[in-house]
């Protein structure tokens, strides 16, 4: 039996943030690991448009996160 993950949605329904440690509920990559070491180098790769910090709380933007690594591709061409 498998359970669908929970829904993280902000004040727009289209919109999900997820918190860091529940992204892989969601998607198998990049790991927590991966996504903490892009976290690190936001201001560095970009990541920063991606990364959304609500408190203590560090929340991935999803549909953010993918127009970045669809960036990342176009740069690598």
């Amino acid at each position: 039996m498998t359970t669908d993950p929970p829904q993280h949605a902000s004040a727009s329904s289209s919109r999900k943030l997820i918190p860091v440690r529940k992204w892989p509920l969601y998607h198998d990559w990049p790991s927590i690991g991966g996504l903490r070491h892009l976290i690190f180098n936001a201001q560095r790769n970009g990541f920063d448009r991606v990364v959304r910090r609500v408190g203590g709380r560090v929340l991935i933007d999803e549909a953010a996160f993918f127009t970045w690594v669809d960036e990342q591709a176009q740069r690598a061409r």
